[in-house]
């Protein structure tokens, strides 16, 4: 079992992604924290929208609950968008936020790593917030460079290693976890020091940009309702987000409680 649970496939296809539950409340707790940065699908979707044709075929691999998808759907306009990830849970929601607004899509239950698409099937590709789960990155950039056309163009997305390193701090301060601060990265795979790097051992890399999101968790309920859904954590206390959230007020100075995330953004290209 990997030390990271990002990097354990027996989490990522078990606990963490059985169900869209955790990911819903994870996403819903950052979005009333955030302060700063932007949203995300809308950058995806203006990086992509100058160098994407109309009518084109888009992939939107690690698709989660689709959020990026329907952003693509709406800016792109695609011929056809395919959405891929590996739970099939993620994908019923995608598929179900895809019917509700009257989206053209369809979804497909595979790994990144062996996406079942013949060579050259898409235009564009967008894989953001999920090649952090592969030991071997390189690989899967390598499979959407296969399935992507001469000239096609990818948006790859991560975040820094020290993202949210603040609540790692907080976390140990409390009593919660006394190694918080020594843990790995979740994002120790792929992130923003070596997006270039692995990107471009299959594609043609042609901007990177960096951006930084603050957030600030207004209460001690508000960080507790974050640090649940979060694995990277060895959190025992019993008694749920109450219980956590009394121990964060008891143990900690007065909110808001502050941390900050740089989302990086690779726009590469299929030579």
């Amino acid at each position: 079992m990997s030390a990271n649970p990002f990097l354990d496939p027996t989490l990522v296809h078990g606990d963490l992604y059985r169900g869209d539950g955790r990911l819903a409340d994870r996403t819903h707790a950052l979005h009333r924290a955030k302060i700063s940065g932007s949203d995300v699908a809308d950058t995806i979707a203006g990086l992509l929208a100058a160098r994407v044709p109309a009518g084109a075929d888009v992939l939107d691999i690690g698709c989660g609950r689709g959020t990026t998808t329907l952003r693509l759907a709406d800016r792109l306009r695609p011929r056809q968008l395919v959405a891929v990830d590996a739970s099939a849970a993620l994908l019923r929601t995608t598929r179900d936020r895809l019917g509700a607004t009257g989206a053209l899509g369809s979804v497909v239950c595979a790994d990144f790593h062996h996406l079942p698409l013949p060579d050259s099937a898409a235009d564009a590709a967008v894989a953001a917030f999920c090649l952090y789960h592969s030991p071997t990155p390189d690989l899967a950039v390598a499979e959407i460079a296969r399935c992507l056309r001469p000239g096609g163009a990818a948006a790859l997305v991560t975040k820094s290693l020290d993202s949210y390193a603040e609540l790692d701090h907080l976390v140990q301060a409390a009593g919660l976890d006394p190694d918080a601060t020594s843990r790995p990265s979740l994002y120790e795979s792929f992130h923003s020091g070596n997006l270039h790097t692995i990107t471009a051992t299959h594609l043609t890399v042609l901007d990177i940009q960096h951006e930084q999101h603050v957030f600030h968790f207004a209460d001690a309920t508000h960080l507790a309702r974050y640090l649940t859904t979060t694995p990277k954590y060895r959190i025992t206390l019993t008694g749920g987000i109450l219980a956590l959230a009394t121990t964060l007020k008891q143990r900690l100075a007065p909110p808001p409680y502050t941390a900050r995330s740089t989302v990086s953004y690779a726009v590469a290209v299929r030579p």
